[in-house]
Parts: structure tokens; C-alpha cells; sequence
């Protein structure tokens, strides 16, 4: 198995453990937990300068945050997303976490890394969010949870799926194809 180049950025030794047992030796910095350290961000941006970064936390609030916390750190790190469904615990007392996920979901989120780019990317609005129904429709949140789970970028609310789809510079041909296929019933293929 291929090593790799990045150093992944995970929530704490539970996330580290799991992904060193999935895919072997990989290195990872450890955020331990939300309150992200002045420390922890310079041993971030100095990962991001010598190798790379990959984002890749568990896909609650809390995690979101933390993402948006470090985007800022280090904005052309890589980032993994991995949808809720797959992060839930076999035990219902716990936390959704990465630690949970199977093999196959973390080595397909890894492999379904955004990078982003500087380039003459056109920025989604908030009409383009309406017009797509991810916005102000009856059925806008279910819609929301189908195409981040198409697009590999996971679920959040409104307003932060319109920054995560610009963050990540989501190509807008994907982003109708997800829509349209939801908009066509294909609900039942979502994993």
C-alpha cells in the first residue's frame, strides 16, 4: 500500500489509531478537540509548507467548525469529507466520529480529496442555492444531505454548504448532475 504524501489532520488519538489501522503508516497531527491551540495551528501550516495537508474531522458541529477554524490556518489544504451516515457509532451512547467508520468509507473519502485551487472560479450565490432547491424549498435539507453525499463534501446547513461548495470550487456541472439525479428519484443509490 502506497504511503501518503500528506500529513492528515484529525480530531484526536481515537481518529489517528483508526486511520493507522485502516491504512497503515500514516501521520497525523492531532487538533485534541475543538479549542484549536496557537501551537497546533503553526505545526499545521509548517505540515502544509513541508508536505501537504488533508483535512479530514468527524462530520458533526463540532468538526465542521474545527474545519472552518484551520480552512482559514492553511485555506489550500486538502479536505475529506465523511457523510454522518457512515461515522455513526455501533453503540448509541456515542459521538459520530471517524473512529466509527469502516475501512472502505475512509480509504473512498480519502480518495475523494478536494483540493483547492486559484483559478477564475465563479462563486455560487444564494440564487443559484434557490434556483437548485438547496435553499427555501420544502425538501431543501433532504436535498442538501443527497448531493453532499454525491459531491463527497458531506452535509451542514444551508449557508455553510454554499461555502463549502465555493470553498471547494465544486464544479458546476457535478453540482447540477447530483441535483438532477435527485430530482430524478435516484435517492436509493446514496452509498
Amino acid at each position: 500500500m502506497k504511503k501518503i504524501k500528506e500529513i492528515i489532520v484529525v480530531e484526536g488519538k481515537s481518529d489517528t489509531s483508526r486511520l493507522r489501522d485502516c491504512l497503515g503508516d500514516v501521520d497525523t497531527i492531532e487538533t485534541n478537540g475543538s479549542a484549536l491551540s496557537d501551537e497546533t495551528k503553526i505545526r499545521i501550516k509548517q505540515a502544509q509548507d513541508k508536505r501537504g495537508v488533508i483535512i479530514f474531522t468527524d462530520p458533526d458541529f463540532n468538526g465542521n467548525r474545527l474545519r472552518t477554524i484551520i480552512s482559514k490556518v492553511v485555506p489550500d489544504a486538502k479536505q475529506a469529507f465523511l457523510p454522518r451516515e457512515e461515522a455513526v457509532p455501533k453503540k448509541s451512547d456515542g459521538s459520530l466520529g471517524i473512529e466509527h467508520a469502516k475501512d472502505a468509507d475512509i480509504k473512498k473519502a480519502l480518495d475523494a480529496v478536494y483540493t483547492v485551487t486559484e483559478d477564475n472560479f465563479a462563486k455560487y450565490t444564494n440564487n443559484d442555492m434557490i434556483a437548485l432547491k438547496l435553499i427555501g424549498d420544502g425538501d431543501s435539507k433532504q436535498r442538501r444531505e443527497y448531493v453532499g453525499r454525491q459531491l463527497k463534501v458531506g452535509y451542514t446547513n444551508a449557508k455553510q454548504f454554499l461555502n463549502r461548495l465555493n470553498m471547494l470550487q465544486v464544479d458546476p456541472e457535478q453540482l447540477r448532475d447530483a441535483v438532477n439525479k435527485y430530482d430524478k428519484g435516484s435517492t436509493n443509490d446514496t452509498k
